[in-house]
């Protein structure tokens, strides 16, 4: 893993690279280790394919050439297709070096292997429609295509595709990960990712969602120290009872469901509370064994559900909200959750997402971010590349989602884990990130398809991973 995890912008990239050469380190240098350390593994996969390398004019372009002098020097049929000469010093220094062929972009023939260094991070703009017909000529008639630290046309912050682009089968991250790495449109295009060091090591306020390490309850513990959590079931209990019966396998000591005796015909081991109004609920949820509370999954929208969405806000314990209590709070979530005596947490799908927040940057990171810092909450903005971000700005990414999650019913297993995580006593952030992990990894291990049960059934397997 590149730089422990971290994440970095074009931004917080080029500071560190400037920060290794403050150090001593060349320009050159950093160029070197990154192009021989990319041309290496596209020798080790594919080291007898023809190779053509599209080269940019700046430092992207630079690996280019770096890439192609070592491909050849092992033996590779190499050519480099130039869009401009180079403009950096440290790109004319790499190409002075190249002793193969080198062709104007628009007279090279497509080769068996493909490999973009025409721009990289950085990029902000879509490249020129001529120049953009050029790469797709070449692209489209490789056998197989590699970028080098990003695709051409992928705005490197916020994974959005500048150009259409079709998808590479390997992407060389150099020195550190980009958000674009993660983050959808952009990681669909990516194919295989693999990285290079380079020296690289700045912190940043971004990084992946890592496996928890979790430690089996002790000889002391019992359900009320492993957390009792309250679920409150509403209209359609069913996705209730997905969460209760997820949180029992996810580490809480003690799962309660509260609702109506006419709705709710648990499960034999979930444990049932009837609930008359929403006094009498606040009533219940005032009991100070209760260390989390969920509501959401099923909530529906009438007046009961406002109802009881009012009495779980206004408990001061810990309280995850999700599915249906997001459009019932809407637009006012950020100013009902601030001011809270206890930790929000809230799970919604991009849909859900836009309802409660008018920030539309075109930014995922920095819209979470920004709903987080409003409410004071956590806020996990569920999808592809789930992002998680807490009030003080740090965020987290899931590297690797599991497609076949996109399945009715296993956002109610989130809610769940996540729920169950919080009602041990973790903070928010960490209930959510432990809570994506072991959701990811149970559906992993759930195999292709699966119905929520079957996801539930395979968390104990994803939590002994973690021990």
């Amino acid at each position: 893993m590149l730089n422990h995890g971290h994440i970095l912008t074009a931004a917080e990239m080029q500071r560190a690279e400037q920060s290794l050469i403050d150090a001593g380190i060349s320009v050159e240098q950093l160029m070197d280790q990154a192009g021989q350390g990319a041309a290496q593994m596209i020798w080790r996969i594919a080291a007898d394919m023809p190779t053509l390398v599209l080269c940019g004019p700046g430092n992207n372009g630079g690996d280019g050439y770096v890439i192609a002098q070592w491909l050849r020097q092992k033996g590779v049929d190499v050519i480099v297709a130039a869009s401009a000469d180079p403009k950096t010093d440290a790109a004319k220094k790499a190409r002075a070096m190249w002793q193969g062929q080198t062709m104007d972009v628009s007279d090279a023939a497509p080769r068996a292997q493909f490999v973009d260094c025409l721009f990289g991070t950085g990029l902000t703009r879509p490249v020129d429609p001529p120049l953009f017909q050029q790469f797709q000529r070449l692209f489209s008639a490789a056998k197989r295509r590699v970028a080098v630290d990003l695709p051409s046309g992928v705005q490197s912050d916020n994974g959005m595709l500048l150009n259409k682009l079709g998808a590479f089968d390997l992407t060389i991250a150099l020195g550190a990960y980009k958000p674009s790495h993660f983050l959808e449109p952009s990681r669909s295009k990516l194919g295989d990712l693999v990285a290079v060091p380079i020296g690289i090591d700045a912190a940043s306020a971004l990084s992946l969602v890592a496996k928890p390490k979790l430690t089996a309850p002790g000889s002391e513990d019992h359900k009320y120290t492993r957390g009792l959590l309250a679920i409150v079931a509403g209209n359609m209990p069913g996705a209730a009872q997905l969460s209760a019966m997820a949180a029992q396998r996810a580490g809480a000591g003690y799962v309660k469901l509260f609702g109506s005796k006419d709705n709710i015909a648990p499960q034999p081991s979930i444990v049932f509370a009837h609930v008359s109004d929403d006094t009498d609920l606040a009533s219940q949820l005032s009991d100070h064994r209760i260390s989390a509370v969920a509501i959401g999954p099923g909530l529906g929208q009438d007046e009961l559900a406002s109802a009881w969405l009012e009495a779980a806000l206004q408990t001061e314990k810990p309280l995850l909200l999700d599915a249906g209590a997001l459009p019932l709070v809407g637009r006012r979530f950020s100013e009902t959750v601030k001011n809270r005596g206890a930790e929000t947490v809230i799970t919604p799908h991009g849909g859900e997402f836009a309802a409660l927040t008018s920030s539309n940057s075109g930014n995922k990171l920095t819209d979470v971010r920004n709903l987080s810092t409003q409410s004071s909450a956590t806020v996990l903005l569920k999808g592809a590349d789930t992002v998680i971000a807490r009030p003080d700005g740090e965020t987290r990414i899931a590297g690797d989602g599991c497609s076949w999650l996109s399945t009715a019913g296993t956002g109610d297993v989130l809610t769940g884990i996540i729920a169950s995580r919080l009602a041990t006593g973790l903070s928010g952030f960490e209930a959510a990130c432990q809570g994506q992990w072991i959701h990811n990894r149970a559906a992993q291990l759930a195999g292709p398809v699966f119905t929520p049960e079957i996801l539930i059934d395979h968390i104990p397997q994803a939590l002994q991973e973690c021990l």
